[in-house]
């Protein structure tokens, strides 16, 4: 692939309105839940969000997000990938840390783990939402 393709196809990749994305939000809502996508109002921009009940969910793909176990780095320009993966190691880790201290709820729901088990995956967010509506 040449130099000028792989920048192009890079570019053309955006953070939100994702195919994974997408199909954890469609099936949270055939099951009836209720949220919003992508609010930029909220700190670091959470895939979807629960404001009334505090629940923020974010959707971590494992190249951009550096999966210890299925991400990898691309052969060239390695030291801007690596700074690049750090920062975003970094951001997650003050996302997390701020909605804990705000008293949020935050699930980090990795790319590997939905493609292994999907309704497993949702399952387990849904059941989390439902006992924090219930505290309501």
């Amino acid at each position: 692939m040449s130099d000028e393709t792989r920048k192009r196809i890079m570019g053309s990749i955006h953070g939100k309105g994702t195919k994974l994305e997408n199909r954890v939000s469609r099936e949270l809502w055939r099951r009836g839940g209720r949220f919003r996508k992508n609010v930029r109002s909220l700190y670091g921009t959470p895939d979807i969000a629960i404001q009334k009940y505090k629940v923020v969910i974010f959707i971590d793909s494992c190249f951009w997000h550096a999966c210890e176990l299925h991400g990898t780095l691309p052969n060239k320009n390695q030291l801007f990938w690596i700074n690049k993966f750090n920062r975003n190691k970094e951001h997650d880790q003050e996302v997390t840390d701020y909605y804990h201290r705000k008293g949020w709820h935050i699930y980090r729901v990795w790319e590997h783990d939905l493609n292994r088990d999907f309704y497993g995956t949702v399952d387990r967010l849904e059941k989390s939402i439902l006992d924090i509506k219930k505290e309501f």
